[in-house]
């Protein structure tokens, strides 16, 4: 999860598809060449690299564009202007390909550590910095969701409904367990959670009970509600018929 507060609809899919580009030999030595390369590389170049004719790599390329790993641009190699047309030069893009199935979220952890130790408090200790970011982490995001979604009045099971892409998004894999109950079957924190069960599990529960509050979900609350081989969190009735 990024600290932009989005997460795309389908990352996982897209990282798979990533990798699955770079699964042909040529495109992924090209690749690799390209990346070492410190400058923009021609198809020739590429080409050369690997041992292909220029129309093969210009093929490959644009399959490493198309896939988000490279950009192509018109430029003529030393900056001389010359006459006629600008080469095709490629070089790499700022993404980064990782693929976890289940899906895990180890970035956000360390983006919430990392701010809890950059604005902890002279009344607070570590602990309680890391709980008060993954709380207003969750806040901002149920915040903006609400800005950009506007749900109007959300009940418990409307408000679960709406949950649920967040929770797929980040991968929790949420089950509706109830019309009122959602059971996350993933921990995105795994296996990080059983080093620290206390600290990450509370700052999770955190996370989830701001994000509950920013959308404004009437009738629910995250509960530590721990599983083997599941996340620590539930998310259930605010009542007296809640399991804790």
């Amino acid at each position: 999860m990024a600290s932009d507060q989005t997460v795309p609809a389908d990352a996982v899919g897209s990282a798979i598809d990533s990798v699955s580009v770079l699964s042909e030999d040529s495109r992924r030595r090209m690749f690799s060449f390209i990346r070492r390369a410190g400058h923009a590389v021609t198809r020739d170049e590429a080409a050369a690299s690997v041992g292909i004719s220029r129309k093969l790599a210009a093929f490959h390329l644009d399959k490493l564009v198309d896939a988000g790993l490279l950009r192509a641009r018109y430029e003529t190699p030393g900056g001389i202007r010359k006459v006629g047309r600008r080469p095709k030069v490629y070089e790499p893009t700022d993404a980064q390909i990782t693929v976890s199935i289940p899906d895990r979220r180890h970035e956000l952890l360390a983006d919430l550590l990392l701010d809890a130790v950059l604005t902890e408090g002279a009344d607070e200790n570590a602990t309680q910095a890391a709980m008060r970011i993954a709380g207003q982490r969750g806040r901002q995001l149920g915040e903006a969701a609400r800005e950009e979604i506007r749900p109007g009045r959300l009940g418990p099971e409307r408000g679960l409904t709406v949950c649920e892409g967040l929770l797929e998004g980040y991968g929790y894999e949420p089950v509706r367990e109830a019309p009122n109950r959602l059971r996350l079957r993933n921990c995105p924190f795994h296996p990080l959670a059983a080093k620290a069960p206390d600290l990450v599990c509370g700052m999770n529960q955190a996370f989830l009970g701001g994000y509950l509050t920013g959308l404004e979900v009437g009738g629910i609350r995250a509960v530590l509600a721990p599983e083997p081989g599941e996340c620590c969190v539930r998310l259930g009735p605010d009542g007296p018929d809640h399991d804790d």
